[in-house]
C-alpha cells in the first residue's frame, strides 16, 4: 500500500526487491492511490484491507512525508500480521484495532539494500525488510521494541443535540461513497430520544 501511482518505476522497483530476496513471494497490490504524503487516507486504505487476508501476512505500508528524516522504520505486529512502515502515524488505526501489538524500530541496517537512498526507503529499506520478514526472519532480529511509537487519534463523532451527532467526512471513494467516521457503536445515539 503506498502513494507511488503507477506511472512511474517506484512500484515495480520495490517489487524487484522483493522478489530478488524471496521469488516465491506472492505481491498482492492493496492500493498505490493513496493521496500523496496523506498519512491519514493511507491508514484508512490499510485499515479496512489487513484482515481480509491470510493469518501471518506481511503488510508493507509507505505514504511517508518524512522520507530522508530522522523518522523510524518500524515494523509492527499482531497476533496475525506484521506491517512495515513508517514511524508516521500511518499504522494508527491497525493498533486502535489490535488487542495486542509489538512495534520494533528497525536497526539492522544489514537487511537493507545498499546503497540507501535518502529518498526511496520504499525501495532500499521497507521492501527489504517485509521481504525478510516474509521468509520467516524472526521479527527480533530487526531492532528493539518501542513503546514510543506515532499514533493519531481519528476524529470522532460528537454529540449534536437529540438523535443528531456531527462527524467527519474522511474520504470519497471513486464511486462516490462517503467514508466518515460514525461506526457502528455511534448509531444507538441517533435513536436514543
Amino acid at each position: 500500500t503506498t502513494d507511488f501511482g503507477t506511472n512511474d518505476h517506484f512500484v515495480g522497483a520495490v517489487k524487484g526487491v522483493i522478489l530478488d530476496i524471496v521469488p516465491e513471494a506472492a505481491i498482492v497490490d492493496i492500493s498505490h492511490a493513496v493521496q500523496a504524503f496523506d498519512v491519514l487516507d493511507g491508514a484508512l486504505t490499510i485499515s479496512q484491507t489487513y484482515s481480509y487476508f491470510p493469518t501471518g501476512t506481511v503488510h508493507m505500508i509507505v505514504v511517508d512525508p518524512g522520507v530522508g528524516t530522522a523518522r523510524r522504520p518500524i515494523i509492527a505486529s499482531s497476533d496475525g500480521y506484521h506491517f512495515v512502515a513508517p514511524d508516521n502515524g500511518v499504522l494508527s488505526m491497525i493498533y486502535a484495532k489490535e488487542e495486542r501489538i509489538h512495534v520494533r524500530h528497525v536497526t539492522a541496517e544489514h537487511y537493507f539494500h545498499q546503497p540507501v537512498s535518502n529518498t526511496f526507503h520504499g525501495r532500499d529499506i521497507f521492501a527489504p525488510v517485509a521481504a525478510y520478514l516474509a521468509k520467516m526472519v524472526d521479527s527480533h532480529k530487526f531492532g528493539d521494541e518501542i513503546e514510543d511509537y506515532v499514533r493519531f487519534a481519528a476524529p470522532k463523532p460528537k454529540t449534536a443535540g437529540e438523535n443528531r451527532i456531527r462527524a467527519v467526512v474522511l474520504k470519497v471513494d471513486r464511486f462516490g461513497n462517503l467514508i466518515s467516521n460514525v461506526t457502528p457503536a455511534d448509531v444507538p445515539a441517533l435513536f436514543a430520544g
